[in-house]
């Protein structure tokens, strides 16, 4: 069985490799659907690749951002040359302007003038070049590992917190079933209180006020609702045994708040409005726990 897990976290993953060090960072955010966002160091685009798969390998809900920061090592293994025809085309260009009477140039205005000094990246050599893009993919693996079981653990701690509000609905729906019991004696005696006070002496009141009374009761039971209350607590449970389920979670406290609602608006009774409000109240603190769950 897989554990439940969220969609808040954070992972990180460092290395080096023939004179670069990067750091990949992936964090990630409550989100409908996943969605990989992707920022790493020019010239290393098929990292991006990489990073959408690996997340997609490992994660089903949130929003991810995968972050690479990379440079080349300032340990003097970057080479530096002289480009012999740029320079050229600028001595050229200063010898015609000397002659127009101009100052000459010197060696270090020429030497930072665009073009004429190249600098070599320490990973010049493809075969080092691909072997850092290889372990910077290792690295964006790692960092998404990372982040997995930082959403697990919240989603360890996102667990007791929902169970404890399906055990708290499923008090209250033992407390709403034992009111609604009582609706049909509550509804009979109003209605014929009522019916009394205004017509006393009407002979075949008690039969008319027992058929309207039951038919008052049938549009009042909510044992249909109590039910379905009840189906969908079971169903909770066993999603909860079966992730990734935020999705279905999500439907589902959709589900438990249209019961409650009509149990509110069916209810007869102060004490079994009472316990349709705490109802609503709990499933919608349900519903905030479960908007974290993958």
């Amino acid at each position: 069985m897989s554990d439940l897990s969220g969609m808040t976290g954070f992972g990180r993953a460092d290395g080096a490799l023939h004179g670069w060090t990067w750091a990949v960072e992936a964090r990630s955010v409550n989100g409908r659907n996943l969605e990989v966002r992707f920022r790493g160091p020019p010239g290393f685009d098929s990292l991006e690749r990489v990073a959408r798969a690996a997340a997609q390998a490992r994660l089903s809900r949130g929003q991810v951002t995968v972050g690479i920061q990379a440079k080349p090592d300032d340990s003097g293994t970057a080479t530096v040359r002289l480009n012999p025809e740029v320079l050229a085309r600028y001595v050229a260009l200063a010898a015609d302007l000397v002659r127009d009477g101009a100052a000459p140039p010197t060696a270090d205005g020429l030497l930072a003038l665009r073009g004429v000094l190249e600098t070599a990246e320490p990973d010049a050599d493809p075969e080092a070049r691909a072997a850092v893009e290889i372990a910077m993919a290792a690295a964006i693996e790692a960092a998404l590992d990372a982040l997995k079981l930082s959403r697990d653990r919240e989603g360890g701690q996102l667990l007791p917190v929902i169970t404890g509000f399906i055990d708290d609905i499923e008090t209250l729906i033992a407390r709403a079933t034992e009111e609604a019991g009582a609706q049909t004696d509550t509804i009979r005696e109003r209605f014929a209180r009522r019916m009394t006070e205004l017509a006393p002496d009407a002979p075949g009141l008690d039969e008319r006020i027992y058929l309207e009374a039951a038919s008052l009761a049938t549009r009042a039971d909510v044992r249909e609702e109590l039910d379905r209350l009840s189906a969908h607590l079971a169903s909770a449970r066993t999603l909860l045994q079966q992730p990734p389920a935020g999705r279905k979670l999500d439907f589902l406290m959709q589900e438990f708040m249209r019961e409650a609602n009509t149990l509110c608006s069916k209810s007869a009774t102060t004490p079994l409005t009472a316990v349709g409000l705490a109802l609503k109240a709990v499933i919608e603190q349900l519903r905030e726990q479960v908007q974290n769950v993958e």
